[in-house]
């Protein structure tokens, strides 16, 4: 239908000019000259702020990634959206997951979401997330990330998502807030292994309790099971967590006051960039119904 209107405006215009009729005025009798240019094509880029209602995805399809209300059901929640810049960006899909790109791009939403929720977020019942277009949208010229944060049942023992309802944002910026990690029950066998971490209440009996976390340098080995050595470094350090939080001596004696107990990412998650390691204190012989926080070197006794 278009081609056949185009043609008898042309026509029109062809016989008024074999008549010798002139031009109206402001007319110049060219098509297209004068029409505008159609706008470059702009590929999605998602928002910060925004909840959604599927589980979290490494790699966030558009298709499934509906936003909903916060104040509803939701499992994701993005607390900071970032760009790819430079090298990374011309490269000819997303980058990898244990690239240089990623980790810089980790280490963005590490620092972005801390500012969203009003702490680091391992200080919570939480998990953060890179997540990152897929090879279609970034071919179509998406160079987007989405820092995602998720509520989970526990960060200790491989804890589900929660189905939640309300917002994260400033979530943990108090102590005492709910999502913040508190005191535990842990069961430990005689091989020093914990094979369990129950969050409870601090007034309740209990032989644990989060204390901080230790943020491991770039070149710090993952820890394997069995690599005794390895683990060291995170042993070391999370004691120092233990004096901070308890306020006893940064000394000599500081392994003789109780056990410690490190936990980290899993290991695919250590390659992208998050390297902070989870620090509990870990009484041994005794239980207390108490917070250890700022309680002082009697409450860590030193022990032969």
């Amino acid at each position: 239908m278009r081609r056949s209107v185009a043609a008898l405006a042309l026509g029109a215009l062809m016989v008024a000019g074999l008549a010798g009729c002139g031009m109206p005025e402001g007319v110049d009798g060219e098509l297209t000259d004068d029409w505008a240019g159609f706008p470059e094509p702009k590929s999605f880029v998602p928002a910060a702020g925004v909840c959604y209602a599927t589980d979290f995805a490494p790699i966030a399809l558009r298709e499934l990634s509906t936003p909903v209300d916060c104040a509803t059901d939701h499992r994701v929640e993005t607390a900071f959206v970032g760009t790819f810049t430079g090298a990374p960006a011309d490269a000819d899909k997303p980058p990898a997951r244990d690239s240089d790109a990623a980790r810089t791009a980790f280490a963005e939403c590490d620092k972005q979401s801390a500012t969203y929720l009003g702490a680091d977020w391992r200080l919570g019942r939480l998990s953060l997330g890179l997540a990152l277009p897929s090879d279609r949208a970034w071919t179509g010229g998406a160079r987007w990330y989405r820092c995602d944060v998720t509520e989970k049942t526990n960060v200790e023992d491989n804890g589900t998502t929660v189905l939640r309802k309300g917002t994260v944002k400033d979530g943990i910026k108090a102590v005492d807030a709910p999502l913040r990690l508190g005191c535990y029950s842990l069961d430990v066998q005689s091989t020093l292994e914990i094979t369990k971490m129950a969050a409870t209440d601090c007034a309740k009996e209990h032989n644990g309790e989060f204390v901080g976390v230790w943020q491991a340098p770039a070149n710090q080995k993952y820890p394997q099971v069995t690599d005794v050595a390895a683990w060291q470094a995170f042993y070391n350090n999370c004691r120092q967590k233990i004096a901070e939080y308890v306020k006893v001596p940064k000394d000599d004696d500081l392994a003789a006051r109780s056990g410690v107990a490190p936990v980290l990412a899993n290991e695919a998650d250590w390659k992208t960039g998050d390297r902070g390691a989870r620090c509990y204190v870990w009484l041994q012989d005794i239980k207390i119904n108490k917070s250890l926080r700022a309680a002082g070197p009697n409450a860590l006794p030193i022990t032969d």
